[in-house]
């Protein structure tokens, strides 16, 4: 008998000695490429190339506009024959355009044609200065926070028919990184559900958020839909037009995935914030390619702080109502010295507690808040991200270094991704906020790996998870390994775009990790 056992054993042990020495081979390629990073910590141009090849899973907070790097405008400005004002840096409508082919715009007097910058050295950069981050300097009034959100007023007026070539342009950005995922917080025309709300009462804490939305619905909002579903298909469409997608010329972007989040403007009368939130929700209950709602614009502006907890009361309203659509919000985008220590104290609870947010970006003023540790706590429980913006929490409000709460949201568990939130206005790429990570932060390989992976685990794409605990990546489902999948697993996969881009997340750390290892 001990023979018999002896042969099965050793049977097994034959069988399962590939699977063994292919694990072990994956650890200590992680092991040596954890000990690279650690050599090159203090060397920022390879820690820099080192990071650009790592994979990053998703970037989960990213606003389409802010994202564009200011040539893109400047480019397009002038294919639209809009004016620009030398003076005041910003883009202006033409007054009419001549009869000649093509058609120049005749511009206001103190302006000129937006096409002359593409000549003019002087005035193409200014512009990029006046757009961006780019050689910014603060001086007395003018501060990093006002720059950062003026920059947005400046570019606009660009048509709509660029929206495609800006996602084309961030994907191809992120297909650069090893990036397989976007989630893009975009602002659809919402015209027709303004016009809806217009003559709504002024909103309060008595307010009934679903009766308002079903007189929004009757009064036509729902036209507003297949209005915003069109821009949708123009931008889907060009961008695979510029990429090739479904060509054997197909470009590395036709890879990285897109989603978008309705961005709510925060900062507008109540009513119109209210018809907004609605077409979002009902937006996305019909359309896949919109997964979630997010607010947006100064949390600090008057609007924002004195609107927060009526707008907080409408998500917790309205939410029952659309319960396949996600939620993630900018809450505690906020630093002591810019609102009085008052409005510091309860954004990033409301958000959690009242309006049920499923990711925080930014959560900058935590240590702030009255219950910062039981929100925490909360956060930490029900499994909510912060996406964690580490350069423009820099340029806005001046939170760096160990002023960063990062460590407070670690020290509850609370899980956190790497985004960008305008790298275009920023003039990074997410490469910058990796490396940022190790440098202000002192994150190890490590850590980066988790935010990679907590992008995709946290993304509101469909599906289960790929992970048999959450934020826990040491287990995956039974039958999904990288390098081989069962007929369970592959079944499976077809029924969740979640797991099926985690999956591929692991596929690329495993070739990534033993190509470091191999070096």
């Amino acid at each position: 008998m001990r023979v018999l056992i002896a042969h099965i054993l050793g049977a097994a042990a034959l069988l399962l000695s590939p699977v063994l020495h292919g694990q072990h081979n994956t650890a200590i390629a992680e092991s040596r490429t954890a000990q690279r990073l650690e050599a090159i910590r203090d060397q920022p141009p390879a820690l820099r190339a080192f990071l650009l090849r790592m994979p990053k899973g998703g970037d989960l907070h990213m606003h389409l506009s802010g994202a564009v790097y200011a040539e893109t405008f400047i480019q397009n400005a002038a294919e639209d024959n809009l004016c620009a004002d030398p003076v005041k840096l910003v883009f202006l409508p033409n007054v009419g355009t001549t009869r000649s082919l093509p058609p120049k715009p005749v511009c206001a007097e103190g302006t000129v044609p937006a096409a002359e910058a593409l000549t003019n050295q002087k005035l193409y950069d200014a512009l990029i200065d006046s757009f961006s981050m780019r050689s910014f300097q603060p001086t007395p009034g003018i501060s990093g926070h006002d720059q950062f959100f003026a920059t947005f007023g400046r570019f606009s007026g660009i048509s709509k028919t660029h929206l495609g070539e800006w996602v084309d342009e961030v994907a191809t950005r992120a297909a650069t990184q090893n990036e397989q995922y976007l989630e893009i917080m975009h602002t659809p025309s919402f015209d027709i559900a303004a016009r809806a709300a217009k003559d709504f009462p002024p909103l309060t804490a008595g307010s009934d958020y679903v009766a308002l939305r079903d007189q929004l619905l009757k009064a036509g909002l729902k036209d507003n839909i297949s209005k915003d579903r069109d821009e949708l298909d123009h931008m889907e469409a060009r961008r695979n037009e510029l990429e090739h997608c479904g060509t054997p010329q197909a470009t590395p972007a036709c890879a990285v995935k897109v989603r978008y989040l309705f961005q709510v403007l925060r900062a507008f009368a109540p009513s119109t914030v209210l018809a907004q939130t609605v077409l979002g929700f009902e937006l996305a209950s019909v359309d896949p390619r919109v997964v979630g709602l997010n607010y947006v614009q100064p949390e600090d502006s008057l609007a924002s702080m004195s609107q927060y907890t009526e707008e907080m009361r409408s998500l917790q309203a309205l939410r029952p109502l659309y319960p396949k659509v996600h939620l993630s919000l900018h809450a505690g985008e906020l630093a002591p010295g810019l609102v009085p220590p008052e409005g510091l104290r309860s954004h990033i609870r409301e958000a959690v507690d009242i309006a049920g947010a499923e990711r925080i970006g930014h959560g900058v003023d935590i240590a702030s808040e009255l219950h910062s540790a039981q929100t925490l706590q909360q956060m930490h429980d029900r499994n909510i991200l912060l996406e964690l913006n580490i350069t423009s929490n820099d340029t806005i409000l001046g939170i760096r270094g160990p002023n960063s709460p990062l460590s407070l949201y670690r020290a509850f568990g609370v899980p956190f991704a790497i985004s960008t939130d305008d790298e275009g206005v920023s003039r990074i790429d997410i490469t910058n906020e990796y490396l940022r990570g190790v440098q202000d932060q002192h994150l190890t390989y490590a850590d980066l790996k988790a935010s990679a992976r907590a992008s995709l685990e946290h993304s509101f794409l469909p599906g289960d998870t790929l992970n048999t605990t959450p934020n826990s990546y040491t287990t995956l489902r039974a039958g999904c390994s990288p390098a081989h999948t069962s007929s369970t697993c592959d079944v499976f996969l077809k029924t969740s775009e979640r797991a099926a881009a985690q999956l591929e997340l692991e596929r690329r750390f495993q070739t990534f990790e033993a190509e470091v290892a191999e070096r």
